[in-house]
């Protein structure tokens, strides 16, 4: 099965403009999930999906200057631009991951795909979001190149254009749909924040990488819920925001 991850990403976020480009520990936060992003065991080929809007050109520079695949497409089209991404890349399957996800742990995108992988007679679609156990920020999704491409097709509605993916979970009758709980039988999806949409987010990001980032490069979920739990000055940072959801663009 050939897989391509694909990661959107824009400069021109409403609510924190350039956000993927604001530094982490000397690199910009997009080069830091990426980093992350790589160590999965299955994500195949890794693209970053950004529009064809002249401020995304940097986008594209930052992928050149660090040998990652970049593909360009409609500003507001995700479900187009994920498809034609697809398309040009020959996939067999399509993993979605925003680029609002710094903090992404690569063994939970290595348990959605591997779970989709092992049941390809039974789903078309598989997530951790429906419903959601995960914190806030370890979004994936994945779906077969003819799921997508029904999708595409079918999709009418300026939202399902624009959010890749509602078109799937809004219609269970035309796909076959799994998804992904965390096994510890807990739901931390709305106590938990680990994405970014405002400045506070970025602080509590920010934070976090700078308390286990020397020490563990790859630091994973759990070593952040113990950071968090043990300071809860670190979890406060942005804790007025817990429970506000955005669709990534």
């Amino acid at each position: 099965m050939k897989i391509i991850t694909v990661i959107q990403a824009r400069l021109s976020s409403s609510r924190l403009p350039g956000k993927v480009l604001l530094p982490i520990l000397e690199k910009p936060l997009l080069s830091r999930m990426i980093e992350r992003v790589e160590k999965s065991k299955y994500i195949g080929k890794v693209v970053v999906a950004t529009s064809t809007n002249q401020e995304d050109d940097k986008i594209e520079e930052l992928c050149k200057s660090e040998n990652i695949t970049c593909f360009r497409g409609h500003l507001t089209d995700l479900l187009d631009r994920h498809y034609q991404a697809a398309l040009k890349y020959d996939a067999d399957a399509v993993v979605k991951i925003p680029s609002d996800c710094p903090l992404i742990d690569p063994e939970i995108i290595d348990l959605v795909i591997k779970y989709y992988m092992e049941k390809l007679k039974d789903y078309d679609y598989v997530s951790n979001l429906h419903p959601p156990t995960y914190p806030d920020g370890n979004d994936v999704e994945i779906m077969s190149i003819a799921a997508l491409r029904k999708a595409w097709q079918e999709s009418t509605k300026y939202y399902e254009r624009e959010h890749t993916t509602p078109y799937f979970w809004e219609n269970p009758q035309k796909f076959r749909i799994g998804n992904v709980l965390w096994s510890k039988g807990v739901d931390y999806s709305t106590t938990h924040r680990w994405t970014i949409d405002y400045e506070e987010d970025y602080q509590f990001i920010k934070r976090v990488f700078e308390e286990l980032y020397p020490n563990n490069q790859m630091f994973g979920i759990n070593d952040i819920l113990n950071l968090v739990l043990k300071n809860s000055e670190v979890y406060d940072i942005n804790k007025k925001h817990l429970g506000k959801f955005w669709f990534s663009q």
